[in-house]
């Protein structure tokens, strides 16, 4: 929970709400992993075909988070969608970073850990578990043609700008009426 919030955050909670209403599109119902058939659908995801184990280190008794692997922002503009979660221990939710600061893809990440971890003979396994969950377990996630993936991308930039814009003219428009009321006040 951020404990400063800024026009950013409530644009990127704007982005994630989005791409969230934009996985359910694709999935064509609602995916609330808090309950119902999404919930179920999570542990599922957890227990069948990860084996209750982080997908990216395969701890196991460690508490599982949920983690996109196309990253759910609006870098990388990824759907909340169950063929984009993975169980994730805490330390491998957070997703490594590259040389030039960007965020490594989960490829990427998934190499990262190995490697640390001093497991790179355990990658292709792990590879191979997200990969078939990600394309071809009955949640894979969709096929986005670019031009679906440019339109996503497009409408999310438009609204994570709007969303700031209006916030920044919110702050604005409260100063000047805060002004023309002490004003009354003071007269």
């Amino acid at each position: 929970m951020s404990i400063y919030n800024t026009a950013a955050d409530a644009a990127n909670t704007a982005v994630r709400a989005f791409l969230t209403q934009i996985g359910e599109y694709y999935l064509e119902r609602s995916f609330n992993s808090g309950s119902g058939k999404s919930k179920s659908d999570w542990e599922r995801i957890k227990t069948e075909i990860f084996n209750n184990l982080c997908a990216y280190c395969g701890k196991e008794g460690q508490k599982l988070q949920m983690d996109h692997l196309i990253m759910f922002n609006r870098t990388e503009f990824g759907l909340h969608h169950p063929g984009n979660i993975v169980p994730a221990c805490n330390g491998c939710n957070s997703r490594s970073k590259k040389e030039d600061k960007t965020y490594s893809n989960w490829e990427e990440h998934l190499s990262y850990i190995c490697e640390k971890n001093n497991e790179k003979d355990k990658f292709y396994d792990r590879w191979k578990r997200i990969k078939y969950h990600i394309t071809e377990s009955e949640f894979k996630y969709p096929v986005l043609s670019d031009e679906e993936k440019k339109a996503i991308q497009i409408i999310a930039n438009n609204l994570y700008d709007n969303v700031k814009t209006e916030f920044e003219g919110a702050i604005k428009l409260y100063e000047e009426l805060d002004k023309a009321f002490s004003k009354r006040k003071n007269s």
